[in-house]
């Protein structure tokens, strides 16, 4: 048997995948804090010990992500773009484009039969297509992210956002919590705006089925069905949508 780690070091999340050839043995996922380094070698611990192996009994090590270079025991990186593409191929073998939705930023990626990237796209530097304009939202609102999903999908009257931009979004949250707004309709509205933004990006890249949806976005049932809306197909998520770069960095860790 050959155990191989796969890690992501994400400027929200840290993620580590071991692998045991092909197969996915454990993970584990945390906040990434303001030291990658020590994130990188609690997660990587964590990871591990829930199958009780320790660091010699993995092979290879690839980092990825934003804080890959901290990563002490990796042994190679990767470009975040190539891991998610292994990874979400490795899972849905037929997927053709693919929408990751993080902290920071949204990307679009179109991949070939063989799971190859053939071109990707990033959101401009602004959190209105990612995970951060929804934690903004909820510390507006006074909830858990876990729980604007479910809140959203009460919405029956979406309110409208005038802008796609994180920071005016905010105050205008702000504003119509004052006019009386319900949470689930502020909530359906900041899905419309998200799924905006990131169905332009898809419709720029060229959407080609299967559609997979992955990245902490993914979690949030209310903005994948906004998005499959706005898309017009339906969309694949992940049993763990967030750790499909750690994935498939593992799996690269193998050659």
């Amino acid at each position: 048997m050959a155990y191989t780690l796969g890690i992501d070091m994400g400027s929200g999340f840290s993620k580590a995948v071991v692998c045991e050839d092909s197969i996915i043995r454990s993970y584990a996922i945390m906040p990434s804090g303001g030291n990658y380094r020590e994130t990188a070698n609690k997660v990587i611990e964590e990871a591990l010990n829930k199958i009780h192996l320790s660091s010699k009994d993995i092979s290879n090590t690839l980092a990825t992500g934003s804080g890959a270079s901290m990563v002490g025991i990796s042994d190679q990186t990767a470009t975040d773009i190539s891991c998610h593409a292994a990874g979400v191929h490795h899972l849905f073998p037929l997927a053709r484009t693919v929408i990751d939705i993080g902290a920071q930023y949204s990307k679009a990626i179109r991949l070939d039969d063989t799971g190859r990237t053939i071109n990707f796209l990033l959101n401009e530097k602004c959190a209105g297509g990612s995970g951060k304009f929804l934690q903004i939202i909820a510390r507006i609102l006074h909830i858990s992210i876990d729980e604007i999903g479910p809140l959203s999908m009460t919405s029956s009257r979406p309110v409208q956002f005038t802008t796609g931009c994180a920071v005016f979004a905010e105050s205008e949250a702000v504003s119509r919590i004052a006019e009386g707004a319900l949470a689930g309709d502020i909530l359906a509205g900041v899905h419309k705006a998200m799924a905006s933004k990131i169905v332009n990006l898809v419709t720029r890249l060229g959407l080609a089925e299967a559609c997979v949806v992955t990245g902490g976005g993914a979690k949030d049932l209310g903005l994948v069905k906004t998005i499959e809306s706005e898309l017009g197909v339906s969309v694949l998520v992940p049993d763990e949508p967030q750790i499909t770069a750690a994935l498939g960095a593992a799996l690269m860790a193998r050659t």
